[in-house]
């Protein structure tokens, strides 16, 4: 058993866990894109960083695919997490904005405004679909092409793929094409109508390291009953 320490809390969990499951286990909230139960752990969108270490040696990794270590001290949502997810969040924004999933997420993390032009690329290169299609589909009908700028999607030289049953299972998970239902004007503010979101609480602790991570806000409960 590996034992690390998660916002504080001590825990005993196996070798080969990621900070993600150690997380979840302890009930802390992670939010994820490119990742999916079901499918490898990929580290594409980088939205569920963490928080490892301490003073300036302190980083940020994907938890999704950081294995957990021994002694190891993490923060699921301290302010520079924070910081890191929103500024993930407006450049998804830019790329997809008219993605369900993101606004909600958006929406989520307080994000009210797109700070950056809108590209409308939509494919975010999560890469979900390509492994939905290998590791439960086992077809490997479509892949990655390309690099840098030039990434793309794809079936193999642009051909029609003879593998391919059109399961429709890519379609199904991915995040770009489940569409906002108010897209016609997409350059509105972040739209969050169907995300059914708790009030937010943005109070530090004295020491600037965690932000609230509890999902619903207790606090917030309590104020709205009172």
């Amino acid at each position: 058993m590996i034992t690390l320490t998660i916002n504080g809390l001590e825990v005993s969990v196996e070798k080969g866990t990621t900070l993600l499951e150690a997380a979840q286990f302890l009930g802390f909230p992670i939010p994820t894109l490119c990742h999916m139960e079901g499918l490898s752990p990929y580290g594409a969108c980088r939205l569920c960083v963490v928080e490892i270490g301490e003073g300036p040696k302190a980083r940020l990794v994907s938890s999704c695919t950081y294995p957990v270590e021994e002694g190891l001290k993490v923060r699921t949502a301290s302010a520079r997490v924070l910081n890191a997810r929103k500024m993930v969040l407006e450049l998804l924004l830019a790329s997809c904005p008219q993605s369900k999933t993101i606004q909600d997420l958006a929406s989520a993390h307080a994000i009210r405004q797109q700070r950056f032009r809108q590209e409308y690329e939509d494919c975010i290169l999560c890469g979900r679909c390509v492994r939905m299609c290998a590791e439960q589909m086992m077809a490997n009908a479509i892949g990655f092409r390309g690099r840098g700028a030039k990434r793309s999607l794809g079936t193999p030289f642009d051909a029609k793929s003879e593998v391919c049953r059109q399961c429709g299972g890519c379609i199904y998970v991915c995040p770009a094409c489940e569409l906002r239902c108010t897209y016609t004007e997409p350059e509105k503010a972040i739209c969050g109508g169907c995300a059914n979101l708790a009030p937010p609480c943005v109070q530090k602790d004295p020491f600037d390291d965690m932000m609230c991570y509890m999902n619903p806000c207790v606090a917030c409960e309590i104020s709205q009953e009172s």
